[in-house]
């Protein structure tokens, strides 16, 4: 593709034939705002671009006969005879009449908005100076829709920016959000405007990461976890995600991807939880599970091979290839899109609902209170976890296993209201006997983390003997490509195709293969969020830094590589947990408890 040069504020820069306007800009270091533009949505190559919101107006000659404001975002750029004036009245005058006109039918609500101090249209108004808004008249009111118990939607807040529908359609080809209504009352909605709670939504949060303003946001719990912790009557302890800790202190001060594992406990501790442990744990514990599952279902592969099964027969009658089962978002998923593969994922609880169900009965007879007297906790990086932990099958009489789901940025705000700086806090450790976690468990964190940490239990269940060196770290399932495949030896003359997804988009391209070919993996573990939980629908929001997603993935490996134990079965506290109360993995105990079914919605 050739070059074509041309002129904005009278510099000149050449650019690829095609480019946008704003794409030579920011060649030149000229700042055109915007706000429908995205150039990366969910930390992928993703652009949304629908030049809907005018508010990167610039004055252009050369592209009609007489000089014209037209969208900087989506004007390509074919000839050199074009000049632009990103400065000029006439664009300034526009781009300011546009906010006035977006602000006009926008609440004025900012102190109480979820995105207060984070809306893209508050920053403008700010970077504009609008004191005031000359336009006046009809404002659209829309039922708040929180039928889900993960995200709320208001769409009076609605812009029309149409970055959730891009990134629910394009990325995580969910297809939930689109184009609704027409003229002044069209906004971005689901079909027929049905309650979220009744479509194929997978609550991956990824819209609500998108979402410029306030129209899309989590359902908060905050009021209800400071309500248990300050009731004498409840005994409330706190557990956190692998990806927490390498996000929250961003928050604070840290470099982005920094682990801050000891003050995060410090500052979990200084909000009166009673006892703070580490979903980690639990991670550890789910290996154990689903490396148990796994290696059963392998060994029953091969000798239905030997016993002169087709690979694809024999796929099916040990249902291979195994799916993991920790992340929420992708279950639903494949419980709207892929009913027909129900029967392959690992009947594993997450690592939160493992938790929950451990702390709600070995955990509470060990403190000898009753369940519903013991509040549990959890802090993610997801919005789907708080409505996994809704779900009715991980209740028990009325008792949830986990009881309130906070998000890392809502754990952030939590930490500023108690007037506390994770930058100023000692380091502290885990409490027991659920707090103590390996390597592996650290990796949870990361796309291709659980199938690593999988990988090298199996190993030692098929051997007898860990892993060494280098041969611990599988390079080859690591990284943020979307999809990956690569084939394992897990045991002398024995290897396994893996195939690591994440992005439903992505998720979507595998499980075709797995229609077309079920004896084409054996493992496959697949995340809803580009990248993994360091990427989750409560993190604190990229900007449009996906670099930001390398940062943070460093940050996790360094947590893994740190640790003096690096592989599940070595964790001393889960092998207590076995010994006092569960017996052996896979144990009836064991399945009652840490097992569950999934159902096609």
């Amino acid at each position: 593709m050739s070059d074509v040069t041309i002129k904005i504020n009278g510099k000149e820069v050449s650019v690829p034939s095609g480019s946008t306007i704003l794409d030579a800009a920011k060649k030149l270091n000229i700042n055109i705002p915007t706000l429908c533009y995205c150039e990366k949505l969910g930390g992928c190559n993703v652009p949304n671009k629908p030049a809907s919101c005018r508010i990167c107006l610039v004055e252009a000659t050369g592209i009609r006969p007489r000089p014209i404001l037209v969208p900087a975002c989506a004007t390509p750029i074919t000839n050199s005879k074009v000049e632009v004036w990103t400065n000029s009245q006439r664009a300034r005058n526009a781009r300011r009449t546009v906010l006035e006109l977006l602000l006009s039918d926008h609440p004025q609500k900012c102190l109480t908005c979820a995105k207060n101090q984070d809306c893209e249209l508050q920053m403008l108004a700010a970077e504009f100076g609008i004191r005031e808004i000359e336009f006046s008249g009809a404002k659209n009111r829309f039922e708040v829709d929180d039928s889900s118990a993960a995200i709320m939607r208001d769409l009076s807040k609605c812009i029309m920016c149409r970055r959730c529908e891009t990134v629910c359609s394009k990325v995580q080809t969910v297809g939930t959000l689109t184009g609704y209504g027409r003229g002044f009352s069209a906004k971005v909605g689901t079909a027929n405007m049905t309650p979220l709670a009744d479509t194929s939504c997978t609550f991956c949060g990824q819209c609500v990461n998108a979402c410029p303003v306030g129209a899309i946001t989590g359902i908060s719990y905050v009021k209800k976890v400071w309500a248990a912790i300050n009731d004498p009557t409840k005994t409330v302890i706190v557990s956190t995600a692998p990806a927490v800790r390498v996000a929250v202190g961003q928050e604070f001060g840290f470099e982005p991807g920094q682990p801050v594992t000891a003050k995060l406990v410090a500052g979990l501790r200084a909000l009166g939880f009673d006892k703070v442990f580490d979903t980690n744990f639990a991670a550890d514990l789910t290996i154990m599970e689903e490396g148990h599952e796994l290696v059963g279902r392998v060994k029953d592969f091969l000798a239905a091979l030997a016993g002169g099964k087709s690979p694809i027969d024999a796929s099916i009658a040990t249902k291979l290839p195994i799916l993991t089962s920790c992340c929420p978002g992708w279950i639903n998923f494949i419980e709207h899109n892929f009913p027909d593969l129900l029967d392959i994922p690992s009947s594993c609880k997450s690592p939160q609902q493992m938790f929950g169900a451990v702390a709600k009965s070995y955990y509470a007879e060990k403190l000898g209170i009753a369940p519903k007297d013991l509040i549990v906790v959890s802090v993610m990086p997801c919005q789907a976890k708080k409505y996994e932990a809704a779900r009715p099958e991980f209740s028990h009489d009325g008792v949830r296993d986990i009881d309130y789901v906070v998000t890392t940025r809502e754990l952030c705000k939590m930490l500023r209201e108690a007037g506390i700086n994770l930058a100023n806090m000692e380091d502290d450790k885990y409490d027991s006997p659920l707090g103590e976690s390996t390597g592996a468990a650290d990796i949870f964190g990361v796309t291709g983390g659980v199938l690593e940490a999988a990988l090298r239990s199996v190993y030692f269940m098929l051997n007898g003997k860990n892993l060494e060196g280098d041969a611990i770290n599988f390079r080859a399932v690591r990284g943020l490509d979307g999809v990956k495949e690569a084939k394992v030896e897990v045991a002398p003359g024995v290897a396994v195709n893996v195939a690591v997804a994440s992005g439903l988009g992505n998720a979507r391209k595998v499980l075709e293969m797995v229609r077309a070919d079920r004896s084409r993996f054996q493992a496959i573990e697949i995340m809803a969020c580009p990248g993994g939980c360091i990427n989750g629908g409560g993190q604190p929001f990229l900007h449009g830094d996906s670099a930001l997603l390398e940062k943070r993935m460093k940050g996790i490996y360094s947590e893994d590589e740190r640790k003096c134990r690096r592989f599940s079965h070595e964790n001393a506290e889960v092998k207590q947990l076995y010994d006092e109360y569960l017996g052996t993995p896979g144990s009836e105990k064991a399945h009652h408890l840490l097992h569950t079914k999934y159902h096609q919605k």
